[in-house]
């Protein structure tokens, strides 16, 4: 897949957020940013796809999307994800520099993502982790926007296919005995187990002081015939999107992984968990999906 801006399906992540903001009664998480660094252009041609059944070829720039054509499939199958995954993991980022005080929040493809602009923690040095075109789109859109890029911001381009995420967060400026948080949100989807872990291993080998690592992943149900019909439905939506979820990882085996370089898992929301701290309760039909966990490891600072 030729990656020129953001990947689609990271789009369809930044409306979701996006349109929330916009327009839901009852936040589950509150992306103020997100609309504006998105642009109008971005935000309804995300729109069309949505209401075209996620078919490209049917955008139009002399119309705009249907709220009511788009509000179920989003609610079911886009927003539950994005939406629950920031919360907690910003929600544990929150918690981490309260702890250590000055820190590093390093962002695995951030994408679109506005937590340099809305952090009121000058202690927090982000560093946000994507591809050199990701990069230098989101970049240009800042600029445009007239926006004043932090000074404990540092955009770091990267090819993860090909780059050493060690050497090039070094040579961006990243110090391994400062306490670091990392965020992997919405990537091992697409992953098999070992390429993932290679990255869990990487950075572990990075960092001498504590870190933390937030995540979320799909189980061992995914892919399977007993599971759910939404969850079936979003793995085709993605790979009509050009890109197919590989498989789910078992509880056991994301476990292992982190244990073999020496992280402890100290948080783990099971789907029904999630359901219970972002669904309960709502009106608006939005559910956790049957599939998704999340996941908050620790490993203590390194002799």
């Amino acid at each position: 897949m030729t990656e020129t801006r953001e990947s689609t399906t990271a789009k369809l992540c930044s409306f979701a957020r996006a349109y929330h903001s916009n327009t839901g009664r009852q936040k589950i998480f509150d992306d103020y940013l997100a609309y504006d660094l998105m642009g109008k252009e971005e935000y309804e041609e995300i729109g069309q796809l949505i209401e075209n059944d996620f078919e490209s070829e049917h955008r139009s720039i002399n119309y705009s999307f249907s709220s009511k054509r788009i509000i179920d499939k989003l609610n079911r199958y886009i927003t539950p994800i994005p939406l629950s995954r920031i919360a907690f993991a910003e929600n544990k980022l929150h918690r981490f520099a309260k702890k250590h005080g000055k820190c590093q929040y390093v962002v695995c493809g951030a994408g679109m993502d506005t937590f340099a602009f809305r952090n009121g923690n000058p202690d927090i040095h982000v560093f946000e982790l994507d591809h050199p075109n990701t990069g230098r789109y989101k970049r240009e859109r800042v600029k445009q926007l007239e926006w004043n890029i932090p000074d404990n911001l540092t955009f770091v381009p990267i090819d993860f296919s090909t780059d050493s995420m060690t050497q090039t967060l070094l040579n961006a400026g990243f110090q391994p005995d400062v306490p670091s948080f990392f965020a992997i949100l919405g990537v091992s989807y697409y992953l098999t187990l070992s390429v993932f872990a290679q990255t869990i291993g990487e950075i572990s080998g990075l960092c001498t002081a504590e870190s933390q690592i937030v995540f979320d992943y799909p189980d061992e149900t995914t892919l399977s015939g007993s599971g759910a019909e939404r969850v079936h439905t979003l793995a085709e939506i993605t790979e009509k999107l050009g890109e197919k979820m590989m498989h789910g990882y078992s509880f056991r085996e994301i476990s292992e992984t982190l244990e073999r370089y020496s992280y402890e898992i100290e948080d783990h929301e099971t789907p029904q968990m999630i359901e219970r701290q972002y669904f309960e309760n709502r009106t608006d039909g939005i559910t956790a999906f049957e599939n998704i966990h999340f996941i908050l490891a620790d490993r203590e600072e390194s002799a």
